[in-house]
């Protein structure tokens, strides 16, 4: 455990701030599960994966390039189910 004022105020913040980044996370990989397992609406929820990735990396949850990869993967998987 810290000892330093600053260092406890900081752990503090890093907690508050997982949680708010785990539920970025979170979203997008529920999403991605539905997607895979298919069904109906399935332009709905690539949209909605889409959407999801585009906002943890604009809070910086997950780089930009694993963004690009992951919406690439999701397209090539539903072009080969067609």
């Amino acid at each position: 455990m810290p000892i330093i004022k600053s260092a406890i105020k900081k752990v503090r913040k890093d907690k508050k701030r997982t949680k708010v980044n785990n539920k970025y996370v979170e979203a997008y990989k529920k999403t991605l599960k539905k997607i895979r397992l298919g069904g109906s609406d399935v332009k709905k929820m690539i949209n909605l994966f889409y959407s999801q990735i585009d906002k943890a990396v604009k809070h910086h949850v997950i780089h930009k390039n694993k963004a690009t990869r992951l919406k690439s993967r999701v397209s090539t998987k539903i072009s080969k189910k067609k």
